[in-house]
Formats: C-alpha cells, structure tokens, sequence
C-alpha cells in the first residue's frame, strides 16, 4: 500500500472517529442473514422488531387499526347500534364478526398490534438509554487529522502561544456552554445533547401514552344520570340512568362519592339574531366524598365539570319537569311528582309520559293503570302551533293525552319509561267521541270523563340536569405524556448536536497555527454560523500575525468538503 494511500485511510478513520455517537439510533444492518438455529432466528427476529423502521409500522398499522372503531359500531359503546347495524347489514355483519370489528380495541389482532408495537419501542429505548448515559459520562473525541476536510472550516496564523489559545478556547467553548476538554494539541467540545435526550423523551412518552390509552380502555367507566332539582344522586351502579365500563373494571372501582341539585339556571339570548341562543348553563349542587364527607358548594357548568379522584362530573343536558298530580275517581291522590321530559329541539319542545302503576280506581272501583302522554311547551305560541317559541318558561303549556289499562309493566319485557305502549290500553274520550286532549296552564286541571278522576298541572315547574359521570384512570399520564412527546419532538427536531475542534500547534517559522472545525449531525447553517462566531470571539484574543490575511468574521466549508 502506498504512502498516499495510508494517509487517506488515516484519514478517513479520523472523520469516522470524529463523526461517531452524534446520535443514539442503533445501526440496522439488514443484508446479515440469521444464523441456522433456533437462537439464530430469534436474534434476527428481535433486531427487526425493535428497530425504528418497524415500531413506525406498527404505529401506522394502530393507528389504521382504529379506523374501524370509529366507523363501526361497537358494542362496548353502544350495543343497540350494533343490534341495528346487523340486522341492516345482514351479509356483512357476519364478516364483521369474525374479524371482531365490532369490538376493535379488545379483538385479538388489535391487541397483538398494540403489544408489539410496545415492545418494539422498549427495545429501542433501553439500548439507546444506556448508550446515551455513555456518552454523558465520556468525553467529545479529540480531532481528526486534517481538519480541513470537515464541513465547516477556518485557520488563522497568531504570535500567541499554542498553549496560551488553547486555553482561551477552552474557557471560550465552556462559556458557551459546550463540554469541552483539552485532548493532545487540540480542544474538543460538544453541544447539543438534548436532541437526544428529547429523542428518548419522545419514545419514553410514547409508551405512557400506550400504558395509559390501555388502562383508560380496560379500567373505565361512563355512566348518565337525569337529576332533577331537589333530587340527588349518588356513585352506585343501580343510580346510574345508562352505563359501560372497560372489561377489567369493578363496581368497587367507583369513586365513593355523592351530590344533590339544589338549582339549575339557564338562560338565553331574548332578542337579535341568536335569539335563543344559550348563554349560560350552570347546576349548583353540594357534593360529599366519602359515606362519612361533610357537604360541599359547588356550581358545575358546561366544560367546567366536578372533578372528584379519577372521577370527573359533567354537565352535558338539561329540561323541565313540570309536577304533576293525579287523583282517582274517588279525589285521593294516586301520583304526584315531578315527571323529566325530553327535548325534541332547541326551543325545549319536551315529550314524556305519566305512568300511574298502583292505586288508582275509576268511579266504579275499578283498578286501572293510567297511561298520559305529555307534550311541554315552554313557551306556547298560541293557536295551533305545537312547538315552543323559546327555550325559557315565558309561557308554558301542558299538553296531555290520558289512556287507561294496563300498561304491560308485568309482562317482564323491558320498557323505556319516556314511552308509553298503548297495545293494552285504551284513551279517554271527549264528549264527540274522540281522543281527549287538553292544554293545560301552570294551576289548571283536566277531568277525566266519567269521574275517572283529575289531573293537575301544578304551578311548580321544575328542571331537571343531565350528568355525564366519567372515571378514566390514566387520563392523567396520557396528558402528561403527550406534553411530553411534543416537547421531546420538538428538541428532536430543533436542537441541532455538534462538535467544535480547535486545534493550536507552533509552526516551522515559530508562529502558531489555529485552525478550527465543525461538525454537525445533519447538514445545516448553523454550524458554520456558530463557528464564524466562535472564531471571532477567539480571533479576537490571539489576533493574526502581522503577515496574515485571512478574515475569520465567517467560518466556510472547507474545499471538497460535503455542503
């Protein structure tokens, strides 16, 4: 081998030592074949597993994965609509079966996803950790050969002494924060490790998400409960109105806790535009913690909801409940209570129904069942207009339509008490033979035909809160994980590492040469930049020699260096 050829393979090990660990990402060498055996392929397996190009198609194939569950129903959500979907889709719901795009996020295949993609990013974070705790603890290479084959490149020749500029180099490079040491005739620095450590950062925050997407999913509960004021509620599964939990929740996970609605208070634009447009919604309840918790305030709103533990209270509806009392042939009052009644739109027009189950007889004795249904206007337009003018109480009607029977409560078939099955029962009748109907007013009655009795529309005209009660274990670590992964990320990307080498020897004519160099990660202008900037400050303190004209203001790369 020549002697030039030598001195190129010097050099080139040189850039290579210099060049080595600016980053922590493992090196993937994929044209190796595994070895025969059974360990053989495992380690060929576990290389490909845990490296970045694999755990970014896992990543891609999760987040395909949840597509389904978003346009599919499932029946961890809402099993009805699953109910519905298959008997509309009576060929593809099979298919849907087999491949559990009905319940997505607990199917085999999601899970084996969401298993090795965990995996894949433990593998690639534990040996890049400890590599990077390595390189924290050593120090920055000392410097190539030939500086002047670097990227970015500058020289100058100096009466100081070589030994005085190293030292102010040093000094310089500390100041600007570079971890810097003196390794032969040269100083070698280095910044910018939090790049990174944002780097792992953001991997490390990836696997919270992960922890805490899977235990949201598998300790979780959602539950609805209509309130209505002076009523209460408390967190027991039988309180709650509509309920679903993860697979690995129990009801002893509930948060012990407990509320009463003293007040809600709506109320809303009367004129212009957005006329009826809502401006404030606010429940005020007095809460305790606990079988044995002193009573709290507490005013709930929209987006500002009771947070208690893990358990959060949100306000997410609301209606009227007027009270209404009904009497039996004979005057005793067979029901009286406060009947919640659901919206049909943004006006509040309420439909609902009165069931009287027990106690009630017709003039003759007869034991009956009462069905009514009701229409509410909170404010009536007069006539025959059938549908609220506006969402507050300015004038409201009760409209009623009574039936009597049985109402099939006995049958053991579920029922939903906003609805009233008529298959047994039979309306009352107006003096022309039709269906009796009337509007009632706050104070005013309706008399049943035949002295069957009265009901009443009382003044009291109450509302009622409907409460989203939601219990997410992880909701925390997932916030503080995505905090994480974006400030990670953003040091990963914004955070440039390099190295700086100042070199200072005494020539043959007996004048200092310095000669100064950088190198970056990636290529960018920075690193020339702050290299012009470091050379000046430092020019400044072991200025030129008479004899010299080289102009150091700016650093540039050096000749046939890479740009």
């Amino acid at each position: 081998m020549s002697d030039t050829e030598t001195e190129q393979s010097q050099d080139q090990e040189g850039l290579g030592a210099a060049s080595s660990q600016l980053s922590t990402a493992p090196q993937e060498d994929t044209s190796v074949l595994p070895g025969l055996g059974v360990i053989g392929w495992a380690r060929w397996f576990w290389r490909q597993l845990t490296s970045m190009r694999v755990a970014l198609l896992l990543l891609l194939l999760l987040s395909l994965g949840a597509i389904p569950g978003s346009l599919i129903p499932q029946t961890g959500a809402d099993a009805s609509k699953v109910d519905a979907f298959r008997a509309a889709h009576t060929t593809l719901a099979p298919i849907y079966d087999k491949l559990g795009l009905f319940h997505v996020y607990s199917s085999v295949w999601f899970s084996a996803i969401y298993i090795l993609l965990f995996v894949s990013l433990i593998g690639c974070i534990v040996p890049r950790t400890w590599q990077f705790i390595g390189q924290l603890r050593g120090r920055p290479p000392g410097a190539p050969r030939r500086l002047d084959r670097l990227p970015a490149y500058t020289t100058w020749r100096t009466t100081a002494d070589p030994e005085q500029v190293r030292a102010d180099a040093l000094a310089l490079l500390k100041k600007r924060r570079f971890r810097a040491h003196t390794a032969g005739d040269a100083v070698a620095a280095e910044k910018g490790y939090l790049r990174e450590l944002g780097n792992l950062a953001f991997h490390i925050a990836l696997i919270v998400l992960l922890i805490a997407f899977a235990s949201g999913q598998l300790f979780k509960s959602d539950g609805t409960k209509l309130v209505v004021e002076g009523d209460g509620f408390s967190n027991a599964l039988p309180m709650y109105d509509d309920f679903k939990s993860g697979s690995l929740f129990r009801n002893d996970d509930l948060v012990p806790f407990s509320f009463d609605l003293l007040d809600f208070k709506g109320t809303y634009e009367l004129s212009g535009p957005n006329r009826g447009t809502p401006r404030t919604f606010e429940a005020k309840i007095d809460y305790s913690v606990g079988a044995d918790g002193k009573p709290r305030p507490k005013t709930v709103k929209v987006n500002q909801p009771l947070k208690i533990d893990d358990s959060k209270v949100y306000l997410v509806s609301h209606g009227y409940a007027p009270v209404i009392t009904v009497r039996d042939g004979k005057g005793k009052v067979v029901y009286q209570d406060a009947v919640p009644l659901l919206p049909l739109d943004g006006n509040v027009t309420s439909q609902g129904v009165v069931k009287v189950l027990d106690g009630y007889q017709d003039a003759k004795g007869v034991k009956e069942q009462l069905g009514i249904r009701a229409f509410f206007l909170p404010t009536y337009g007069g006539g025959a207009d059938v549908l609220s003018q506006f969402p507050a109480l300015l004038n409201p009607v009760l409209n009623l339509e009574p039936y009597h029977g049985d109402l099939g409560v006995n049958s053991g078939l579920p029922q939903s008490v906003y609805q009233l099955d008529k298959k047994h029962m039979k309306g009352f009748k107006d003096a022309d033979g039709k269906q009796l109907r009337a509007n009632l007013k706050p104070g005013q009655t309706m008399k049943l035909p035949g002295g069957a009795g009265t009901v009443t529309f009382e003044k009291d005209v109450k509302e009622w809160a409907g409460f989203q009660i939601v219990q997410e274990p992880g909701g925390a670590w997932a916030l503080g994980g995505a905090i994480a992964a974006i400030l990670g990320l953003a040091a990963s990307l914004f955070i440039q590492r390099r190295r700086v080498w100042v070199r200072a020897v005494r020539g043959a004519d007996g004048v200092t040469v310095v000669e100064m160099a950088g190198l970056g990660r990636s290529e960018s202008a920075k690193v020339p930049e702050e290299l012009g900037d470091l050379a000046g400050t430092l020019y400044d303190r072991a200025p030129g020699a008479p004899d010299t004209h080289e102009d150091v203001s700016h650093a540039v790369p050096a000749e046939g260096a890479e740009q």
